[in-house]
């Protein structure tokens, strides 16, 4: 109200899913810029990170045993 900081106020926004998905696709690959990675620590959720991390590692596994299953099964 008289305008001081609020504590709150030093908090940087929090990331929105699909930065914190594009985020834990980059890391899949290995490939982050510092800049980045420091931007990513600061706003990224760790709960978001675990529960995409998570969903990206189903949709790999999944997607190779597709794949297996293409090639195998068309011979």
């Amino acid at each position: 109200m008289n305008g001081a900081p609020t504590p709150h106020d030093d908090r940087p926004e929090r990331a929105g899913f699909l930065a914190t998905l594009r985020a834990v696709l980059w890391s899949f690959i290995g490939v982050r810029r510092r800049k980045d990675y420091q931007r990513d620590a600061r706003s990224l959720d760790p709960r978001a990170v675990v529960v995409a991390g998570l969903l990206a590692g189903i949709f790999f596994v999944l997607t190779l045993v597709v794949v297996v299953r293409l090639i195998v099964g068309s011979r």
